[in-house]
């Protein structure tokens, strides 16, 4: 079978491991792709078929002329998740990957069985929180940086701008592996496409509240402060969530833990497949 599949009018890269088990489809973060999961995929595929994926614009996959939205990946998702058979599917998203998860959720649950999201960069839940309103300043600022380099051509400098002032902290750019550090730089023009999405970083509270679906919550002990602190105002939110922490991790901990985070995941869908309750 072609690892490329026509979705939405846009040719998606894709690979599928593991040869039973439920459907586990994975949904990569802004900058990176489907290769974000390498470390976690042949642990997970022992018990799941399970779905990797470069997101449109991203790598392997086709980059439409046109700015692309948060819906369009939304829709993206759904598609795939339909034409290759495997619905309903356990979500797994990191960043920018579990906002698309998540939407996903809300706009057609019939294809989720289950969401596990680590630290879903929802910005627009930290604007009645005093504590939050001066972190989305904060951040705000870094991005209008780091959108002024990518608008200048400087993907590179743009690209070490968000890994070290935005997630990892300074002198992080180089601890990267070159490879990645490459993958980051190339996909770096999707970044402004979400930065020029108004729904991007957004969610209703309200509508959180009708999500009926199962979820993990999962956030690094070593994250920047407003990511737990958008984690736990999703778990007011969600009626079926529960959270739990990577103390010595931090925004992927599917990297930098994969073993605990692997083990993470499919303890939750064990229990969710068995009909226990949130621990």
């Amino acid at each position: 079978m072609s690892p490329q599949t026509q979705i939405n009018g846009i040719r998606l890269y894709r690979e599928l491991t593991g040869e039973s088990g439920e459907p586990l489809v994975m949904v990569h973060g802004s900058w990176v792709d489907h290769h974000d999961w390498d470390e976690v995929v042949p642990l997970l595929s022992r018990s799941y078929r399970v779905l990797t994926y470069d997101r449109r614009g991203h790598s392997q996959s086709e980059r439409p002329a046109s700015p692309d939205s948060v819906h369009d990946d939304v829709a993206d998702l759904a598609a795939l998740i339909d034409a290759l058979d495997l619905v309903p599917a356990h979500l797994v998203g990191n960043s920018f990957g579990g906002v698309i998860a998540l939407r996903l959720a809300m706009e057609r649950p019939d294809l989720v069985r289950s969401l596990n999201l680590h630290e879903p960069p929802l910005l627009s839940l930290l604007a009645d929180d005093p504590q939050g309103q001066a972190m989305l300043q904060a951040i705000g600022q870094r991005f209008a940086e780091i959108e002024k380099l990518l608008e200048a051509g400087d993907m590179a400098g743009g690209a070490r701008r968000f890994a070290e002032g935005v997630v990892f902290g300074e002198g992080a750019w180089q601890r990267l592996p070159p490879p990645l550090r490459e993958t980051i730089t190339f996909n770096a023009p999707t970044f402004l496409d979400e930065q020029r999405d108004p729904d991007a970083f957004a969610i209703d509270p309200e509508r959180l509240r009708g999500v009926s679906r199962p979820v993990l919550l999962t956030f690094g002990g070593q994250s920047p402060p407003f990511l737990p602190l958008i984690v736990a105002k999703l778990a007011d939110a969600l009626p079926q969530a529960e959270q739990k922490t990577f103390p010595e991790a931090s925004h992927i901990p599917h990297i930098t833990a994969p073993e605990q985070f692997a083990s993470t995941v499919t303890a939750f869908i064990t229990r969710v497949a068995s009909g226990q309750p949130a621990s």
